[in-house]
């Protein structure tokens, strides 16, 4: 199988950089084929700009934009890395799907119907907080969370989203926290058998969500 990994977390030494690591490790170790896309090592520009916004219109994107979109083609699997800042997801994360899940690529509408492009492909989502479950809990703010990204981005594009898990108080976080948020991410990708048990994470503390 062909895996993308969109992620996007500025600290290497951060737990969402183990995250990656560790999902990465699994797909490799597994002899599956990665391309991981670290959307601040690559300076990607998050701003939807009126050039993009005509270029949608004709199909006719920038060729950074076009490249991001060859990357998604190729592959059978996406997996989704970032953390949750302000209840949503990172500056970066929102532009690249403003800028690469464009309109005649993920989804287009069909006499006023919405289809999904993407349509084939699995997701998986992979995302820290500092609140804790029980918090967000309380104010529905966990059903938000999913409502706004599963079901308002992923699956309407066309995704089959397989996992989307949560790592709660990311900023209070030790080794041992951390350890079993590792075997929880390649449990994730254990419908694939091979794949089941494969990943190993550093336990090194990391203070960054």
């Amino acid at each position: 199988m062909k895996h993308l990994i969109i992620y996007a977390h500025p600290n290497a030494q951060s737990v969402n950089h183990h995250l990656k690591e560790t999902a990465a490790a699994a797909i490799r170790n597994a002899g599956h084929e990665v391309e991981v896309r670290d959307l601040y090592a690559l300076g990607f520009d998050p701003v939807l700009s009126l050039e993009d916004m005509q270029g949608q219109m004709t199909g006719q994107h920038k060729k950074s934009i076009a490249e991001e979109q060859a990357y998604l083609n190729w592959a059978d699997a996406v997996t989704f890395i970032y953390p949750i800042w302000w209840t949503g997801m990172p500056a970066i994360m929102k532009g690249y799907i403003d800028r690469v899940m464009t309109y005649g690529f993920a989804y287009r509408y069909d006499k006023g119907v919405q289809k999904g492009l993407l349509k084939g492909k699995t997701a998986y989502i992979f995302n820290t907080h500092g609140k804790s479950h029980e918090e967000y809990q309380s104010i529905g703010m966990d059903k938000a969370l999913k409502l706004t990204s599963d079901t308002g981005i992923y699956t309407y594009c066309g995704f089959e989203v397989k996992q989307h898990l949560f790592f709660d108080r990311a900023d209070k976080t030790n080794a041992e926290i951390i350890a079993g948020w590792a075997k929880e991410v390649a449990g994730a990708y254990a419908e694939t058998p091979s794949l089941q048990g494969t990943a190993h994470l550093e336990t090194a503390a990391c203070a960054i969500v």
